[in-house]
């Protein structure tokens, strides 16, 4: 009796550690952020944008985009904008990402 419950004990262990390990292999550690740039380009507004979404995550994600435009450890996901001419810099864009931790 002792034999089987301890088998059945190791059983059940093994399975959570396997079921634990695929639930954190799937689950990403996701962040939405938003940002504001202004520049004199819309083209420049939006680098703002991307500048600050990256660096309200992870100064050395930011480095590393600034670099060589890549951000090892995290996908950067799809930027949405919303950009109006004028302002004091002549273009404002508001933005917003997914960023995730991979």
């Amino acid at each position: 009796m002792t034999k089987i419950v301890r088998a059945m004990t190791a059983a059940v262990a093994a399975a959570g550690i396997l079921l634990g390990a695929a639930a954190s292999a799937e689950a990403k550690e996701c962040v939405r952020k938003g940002a504001v740039g202004e520049a004199g380009s819309e083209k420049d507004a939006k680098f703002q944008v991307d500048e600050a979404l990256l660096q309200a995550v992870d100064w050395g994600a930011w480095a590393s985009w600034m670099a060589n435009g890549t951000t090892p450890g995290y996908s950067f996901g799809p930027r949405k904008y919303s950009c109006k001419k004028g302002g004091s810099w002549g273009w404002t864009c508001r933005g917003a990402s997914t960023i995730c931790k991979l």
